[in-house]
């Protein structure tokens, strides 16, 4: 495994564990949200904002996780194929509070060094 990976792969375990990811990115970091069942406009978020989604989604999620089905690098980017599950603190669609959802992504990380520049997630909702 390359230390770009081993990144990836941590940058993953601190979002499961609830911990700030801010130190995972470059100072002009972006993380580009394409549109999914939970964010139908999509959206583009800087570390500030990054930081701020973090915090708020702390409060909303009793649980989450990241299992890497598969991980590819080219060049300065590495990409992950992955298999989500969270469970919240609210009822949301047709889940009760405390059901599980899941979902499927690909994640982009695209590096600068050994910081993160840029983050692209295509996320894949299953029915909820």
């Amino acid at each position: 495994m390359t230390a770009r990976m081993d990144i990836a792969n941590a940058y993953l375990r601190a979002i499961e564990e609830g911990v700030t990811t801010r130190d995972f990115f470059t100072d002009d970091g972006m993380q580009e949200e394409f549109p999914n069942r939970l964010n139908p406009n999509g959206g583009r978020s800087d570390v500030v904002e990054m930081q701020a989604r973090g915090e708020r989604g702390r409060a909303l999620v009793r649980w989450q996780r990241y299992d890497v089905v598969s991980a590819f690098e080219s060049g300065d980017t590495v990409i992950l194929e992955v298999n989500w599950s969270a469970a919240f603190n609210v009822a949301i669609a047709s889940l009760a509070l405390g059901d599980t959802m899941r979902a499927r992504f690909a994640v982009f990380l695209e590096f600068e060094g050994d910081r993160i520049r840029r983050q692209r997630n295509y996320d894949c909702f299953d029915p909820f």
